[in-house]
């Protein structure tokens, strides 16, 4: 097949990308140049916000399948139907469990939760300002899906990837967070009832990936890892790595620490198992991403 990669030079994108490839598919991958592309796979250079620089560099050009690793906003979500519609036979958008943000369910919620039909898209937002854009991170998600799902028919999957761990190439920060802390004994903040939630292995959210740009099914899928995580759980594997112990202190109001959540919106990956895909369990591989990411060995 012929695959169009927009993004995603890094992380799971990059890992998604040599999937493709050792299965034999031609890539094709694109992005504002700020990277180049793998050795091999075609480069096109074009500023995803421009439409006209996207008509420009895909002039001519089909698709089997477009993976967009970064689209993030309702306005980019328009511009993907117009540009990308024509091109392919299928759009493979990888959105967020953060579209479920509103949630707080006592039970793990299933893509049908969200009522794409209710979400009020909105166009006029400051989605070019990055603090913004970064700030509304999982609305920006749930309009993007909307436009797909809303207007004349159009052959869209949106992968809502849960929190992604592992890789020596973690840019988040996240793990290192806890690790600094426990080292140090100083306090980890986390709200007074404290919510589980799902979590997937970099390698596993790749591979699931590159296995949905072979399948043919449309619409929303959770992608998680089963056996959700909570803070502890994740801090307890750290402290094996690292020493130390990790010391909670419960708050009422303000920031707490990056895997910690007030709110339960547990994914529920019963519709990927439904079609097909099998996840693994998050206890095969929490004490592997931990390593990786700490350079800490097992």
């Amino acid at each position: 097949m012929d695959v169009l990669v927009i993004g995603g030079n890094r992380y799971f994108g990059k890992r998604l990308i040599a999937l493709l490839r050792e299965s034999g598919h031609r890539i094709t991958m694109l992005n504002r140049g700020s990277s180049g592309a793998p050795a091999g796979i075609e480069h096109l250079v074009a500023d995803r916000d421009d439409e006209s620089a996207l008509e420009s560099v895909l002039a001519g050009r089909t698709f089997d399948v477009v993976v967009d690793q970064v689209c993030y906003t309702p306005r980019q979500a328009e511009i993907a139907r117009r540009v990308f519609g024509p091109r392919t036979g299928r759009y493979v958008m990888t959105s967020t469990v953060e579209v479920y943000a509103y949630e707080d369910s006592a039970v793990p919620v299933a893509e049908s939760v969200l009522d794409l039909d209710t979400v009020l898209v909105d166009t006029g937002l400051a989605w070019d300002h990055p603090e913004f854009r970064e700030a509304h991170y999982g609305e920006g998600k749930r309009q993007a899906e909307a436009v797909f799902a809303a207007g004349p028919p159009f052959a869209w999957t949106s992968v809502r990837v849960a929190h992604v761990l592992g890789g020596e190439d973690d840019f988040t920060g996240r793990l290192d967070h806890y690790a600094r802390r426990i080292r140090a004994g100083e306090p980890i903040a986390v709200p007074v009832v404290n919510r589980p939630a799902t979590y997937v292995y970099v390698e596993e959210i790749a591979a699931f990936l590159a296995w949905a740009v072979e399948a043919e099914f449309t619409g929303p899928v959770n992608a998680h890892s089963h056996g959700p995580l909570t803070t502890a759980e994740i801090c307890a594997e750290i402290e094996k790595r690292v020493g130390g112990r990790a010391v909670y202190q419960e708050v009422e109001v303000g920031e707490v620490s990056p895997f910690s959540f007030a709110r339960s919106y547990a994914m529920d990956n019963a519709r990927a198992g439904e079609l097909g895909y099998a996840f693994s369990h998050s206890s095969e591989w929490l004490p592997r991403a931990v390593s990786e990411t700490l350079g800490v060995k097992l």
